[in-house]
Protein backbone atom coordinates (compact mmCIF):
# COMPACT_ATOMS: atom_id res chain seq x y z
CA UNK A 1 0.00 0.00 0.00
CA UNK A 2 1.30 3.43 -0.91
CA UNK A 3 0.88 6.63 1.10
CA UNK A 4 1.06 10.32 0.30
CA UNK A 5 3.33 12.68 2.20
CA UNK A 6 2.73 16.42 1.95
CA UNK A 7 5.51 18.69 3.22
CA UNK A 8 5.66 22.45 2.54
CA UNK A 9 3.64 22.12 -0.67
CA UNK A 10 5.67 19.16 -1.98
CA UNK A 11 3.73 15.93 -2.56
CA UNK A 12 5.56 12.60 -2.44
CA UNK A 13 4.33 9.06 -3.00
CA UNK A 14 5.93 6.62 -0.58
CA UNK A 15 5.79 2.92 0.21
CA UNK A 16 4.34 1.97 3.58
CA UNK A 17 7.88 1.41 4.89
CA UNK A 18 8.66 5.08 4.16
CA UNK A 19 10.86 4.72 1.09
CA UNK A 20 10.28 7.26 -1.66
CA UNK A 21 8.65 6.05 -4.88
CA UNK A 22 8.46 9.44 -6.62
CA UNK A 23 7.71 13.12 -6.14
CA UNK A 24 4.34 13.85 -7.73
CA UNK A 25 4.32 17.67 -7.43
CA UNK A 26 7.22 19.79 -6.18
CA UNK A 27 5.34 22.88 -4.91
CA UNK A 28 1.97 24.51 -4.31
CA UNK A 29 -0.04 21.54 -2.97
CA UNK A 30 -2.32 22.07 0.06
CA UNK A 31 -4.32 18.81 0.03
CA UNK A 32 -4.14 15.39 -1.64
CA UNK A 33 -5.92 12.05 -1.52
CA UNK A 34 -5.52 8.58 -3.05
CA UNK A 35 -8.48 6.58 -4.35
CA UNK A 36 -9.30 3.19 -2.80
CA UNK A 37 -7.07 1.14 -5.12
CA UNK A 38 -4.25 3.76 -5.06
CA UNK A 39 -4.20 4.30 -8.83
CA UNK A 40 -5.47 7.91 -8.85
CA UNK A 41 -4.51 10.99 -6.86
CA UNK A 42 -6.63 14.11 -6.42
CA UNK A 43 -4.61 17.24 -5.66
CA UNK A 44 -5.71 20.68 -4.45
CA UNK A 45 -3.27 23.52 -5.12
CA UNK A 46 -2.75 26.74 -3.19
CA UNK A 47 -4.48 28.60 -6.06
CA UNK A 48 -7.70 26.60 -5.49
CA UNK A 49 -7.27 24.29 -8.49
CA UNK A 50 -8.20 20.59 -8.23
CA UNK A 51 -6.33 18.14 -10.46
CA UNK A 52 -6.84 14.44 -11.04
CA UNK A 53 -3.56 12.62 -11.64
CA UNK A 54 -2.35 9.07 -12.19
CA UNK A 55 -0.20 7.38 -9.56
CA UNK A 56 2.74 8.12 -11.87
CA UNK A 57 2.07 11.86 -11.46
CA UNK A 58 0.85 12.53 -14.99
CA UNK A 59 -2.13 14.87 -15.24
CA UNK A 60 -5.41 13.30 -16.35
CA UNK A 61 -7.57 16.43 -16.11
CA UNK A 62 -8.24 19.59 -14.15
CA UNK A 63 -11.52 19.18 -12.23
CA UNK A 64 -11.97 22.81 -11.18
CA UNK A 65 -9.71 25.77 -11.81
CA UNK A 66 -10.37 27.97 -8.74
CA UNK A 67 -12.16 28.25 -5.40
CA UNK A 68 -11.33 24.85 -3.87
CA UNK A 69 -9.75 24.34 -0.46
CA UNK A 70 -9.76 20.53 -0.39
CA UNK A 71 -10.87 17.40 -2.23
CA UNK A 72 -11.20 13.70 -1.51
CA UNK A 73 -12.55 10.55 -3.07
CA UNK A 74 -16.04 9.33 -2.20
CA UNK A 75 -16.12 5.93 -3.86
CA UNK A 76 -15.65 6.72 -7.55
CA UNK A 77 -16.88 10.30 -7.13
CA UNK A 78 -15.07 13.38 -5.83
CA UNK A 79 -16.07 15.63 -2.92
CA UNK A 80 -14.67 19.14 -3.34
CA UNK A 81 -14.79 21.65 -0.46
CA UNK A 82 -15.03 25.23 -1.70
CA UNK A 83 -13.84 28.43 -0.07
CA UNK A 84 -17.43 29.78 -0.01
CA UNK A 85 -18.42 26.97 2.39
CA UNK A 86 -20.21 24.77 -0.14
CA UNK A 87 -19.28 21.23 -1.15
CA UNK A 88 -19.54 19.86 -4.68
CA UNK A 89 -19.99 16.21 -5.59
CA UNK A 90 -18.42 15.54 -9.00
CA UNK A 91 -17.74 12.54 -11.21
CA UNK A 92 -14.15 11.58 -12.06
CA UNK A 93 -14.80 13.16 -15.44
CA UNK A 94 -15.25 16.50 -13.67
CA UNK A 95 -18.97 16.89 -14.36
CA UNK A 96 -21.02 18.29 -11.47
CA UNK A 97 -23.47 15.87 -9.87
CA UNK A 98 -24.81 18.24 -7.19
CA UNK A 99 -23.85 21.00 -4.78
CA UNK A 100 -24.30 20.12 -1.11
Amino acid sequence: MNILKLTNGKLELKKDNGSLIRTLVSSGVIDASLNSDATLVIITTDKGKVELRKESGSLIRTITSSGAKGAKFNGEDLLISLTNGKTELRKESGSLIRTL
